[in-house]
């Protein structure tokens, strides 16, 4: 059996990042996702990588743009505050096809806000927050053991499509500790960077990263290739958990942290009597369409959970089967308060019909 080790959830993203083949990181502390930092600076020079700590948010997303343009697998982490003022450098890599990844661990908002979790971050994270109508792949654990392998797998998709990646958690599932299982590395078969700036060489010409189109109709054609690549994600690259579906009359949504709590919810609404499933998005972008269409063709009733006041309640509504009704149960943080299984069965109880 493997070993297994009792790791926070931002740990478990830096391991993550390490044995993928992470060997740059830049960044800034800010709570509650310091641990990754931390972690990095400890353990990459030991491995021959660069921490750097730079001198603001926005200097670290630059690096992590010039790092991923030279070919290198590069990484930067932050809290909500820090995403957002990474986003101008984050649509910079996403017109530049450039791949990297963003781990934002959650925290309460707007403004400066507070430390509780929170899923606000939504709505920025999955419709591009930065400018010029872009998406980047957008993963949610639940778990540390996913914090690990979601991490690695965030690497390899964003390589393999050149699309920035974030990992979107938050300080519950960043900062609790769990059982972990470690295992090794393997990478699926991607693409050589051919296209890296690395020097003119034995090339004829020299590799050049861009996301400035000035020629007639370049810039049309540029964002037309990444719509379409964005469509190859919806096709290949959706993932979802399906928990106790199959004869659910009542279909309970959530992602990440919530996720856990709601699973408990469903579980105790089983013990009722009462047939209740749970519809888990892994990939944020691209979201399960499909799976919440199809569930909805038997299943009319959905109850949508969130840590904030609404925001992927939005595309489970653009999702599921036209005459389904979906529902919404939020609770934005505050004072370190989440919803207890009790308090969303109390929900179920509500939705559920015979």
């Amino acid at each position: 059996m493997a070993n297994r080790l009792f790791v926070k959830g931002n740990e478990a993203v830096a391991m993550g990042a390490l044995e993928a083949g992470c060997r740059y990181y830049f960044g800034y502390p800010i709570t509650p996702q310091s641990d990754i930092p931390e972690y990095m600076s400890r353990e990459l020079p030991r491995l021959g990588g660069e921490f750097i700590q730079a001198e603001s948010e926005v200097a670290s997303i630059n690096m992590l743009l010039g790092a991923s343009a030279s070919g290198a697998r590069a990484m930067t982490s932050s809290s909500s505050p820090g995403i957002s003022l990474k986003q101008e450098g984050i649509s910079y890599m996403a017109g530049s096809e450039l791949p990297g990844l963003i781990v934002n661990i959650c925290r309460s908002g707007p403004g400066l806000g507070g430390i509780d979790a929170s899923q606000a971050d939504y709505f920025q994270a999955v419709k591009g927050g930065g400018h010029g109508g872009y998406h980047i792949i957008v993963l949610a654990p639940a778990s540390v053991q996913e914090m690990y392998d979601l991490t690695m797998l965030a690497f390899d998709l964003s390589d393999r499509y050149r699309i920035p990646a974030m990992l979107l958690g938050d300080s519950v599932v960043g900062q609790m500790k769990e059982a972990l299982v470690p295992h090794r590395y393997e990478g699926a078969h991607l693409p050589a960077k051919d296209w890296a700036v690395s020097g003119k060489g034995e090339r004829t010409s020299q590799n050049i990263v861009k996301s400035l189109y000035l020629g007639d109709g370049e810039l049309e054609a540029h964002n037309w290739r990444l719509h379409k690549r964005y469509e190859i994600l919806k096709e290949k690259e959706v993932r979802h958990e399906a928990f106790m579906l199959d004869d659910a009359r009542l279909v309970v949504t959530a992602f990440g942290s919530a996720a856990r709590i709601a699973k408990t919810a469903v579980r105790m609404a089983r013990e009722e009597g009462l047939k209740v499933g749970l519809l888990r998005p892994i990939t944020l972008f691209p979201f399960p369409e499909n799976a919440f269409k199809t569930v909805t063709q038997k299943t009319k009733k959905v109850l949508c959970i969130e840590l904030n006041t609404g925001q992927m309640v939005e595309d489970v509504r653009l999702s599921v089967s036209r005459d389904a009704d979906v529902v919404f149960y939020g609770r934005p943080p505050g004072a370190g308060s989440l919803p207890t299984p009790e308090e969303l069965l109390g929900q179920i109880r509500n939705h559920y019909e015979e």
